[in-house]
């Protein structure tokens, strides 16, 4: 009797494969591998200043975990450019049900046994609803220090992405956003040397 093959991981490793920003020039391609741990690292962080400036309690190893899984089903999907996700609410919908589907394909590459395990990194569970919020801002700010790097290298491509970015950073309403970005962001504009 053959063994069943189970893909997960060797999907989960083509994530390097996958780029980001399809619709700009890099002066630096990124994939979603690079962004899925940064959004994961920043999760992490806007979780600890919550439970430590702010009076939290939630598991910020769990919010790091979302983070890292937060864009897997685009291994199937592809990067879907903001500008095409957003252009109607028609397209935005489609596109959710493509993404739903993409994580359901996912989550049935696992063994059975393995399936409940992983199932709430891809389908939202409301216990994680105050962890999501985390990681979903993580992913702006990622998007943001993206813009921030390509400017620093001399692209202009950027600059309108990175404006917009920065007035849906402002425009959200949480402590511990704007707290990361009053202690960390300026030092995204800063050379190794001058980081040292």
């Amino acid at each position: 009797m053959a063994k069943k093959k189970n893909h997960f991981f060797a999907m989960l490793s083509r994530m390097k494969y996958i780029n980001r920003w399809a619709l700009m020039r890099n002066t630096h391609t990124e994939n979603i591998s690079e962004h899925s741990l940064e959004v994961a690292t920043v999760a992490h962080a806007l979780a600890v200043i919550h439970n430590t400036r702010f009076g939290g309690n939630v598991n910020a190893d769990r919010a790091a975990v979302l983070g890292v899984f937060h864009d897997a089903p685009e291994i199937i999907t592809g990067d879907m450019p903001t500008p095409v996700k957003y252009y109607s609410q028609q397209i935005k919908e489609a596109y959710d049900q493509v993404e739903d589907d993409a994580c359901q394909a996912l989550l049935k590459m696992l063994p059975e046994d393995l399936r409940t395990e992983y199932a709430p990194y891809f389908i939202k569970q409301d216990a994680d609803r105050q962890l999501w919020k985390f990681v979903k801002a993580a992913d702006k700010i990622c998007a943001y220090t993206k813009c921030l790097e390509e400017a620093k290298a001399g692209n202009r491509d950027f600059d309108k992405a990175a404006k917009t970015n920065l007035k849906n950073l402002e425009e959200i309403d949480m402590p511990e956003v704007k707290a990361f970005m009053e202690d960390f962001l300026a030092s995204y504009n800063l050379t190794l040397d001058e980081m040292n």
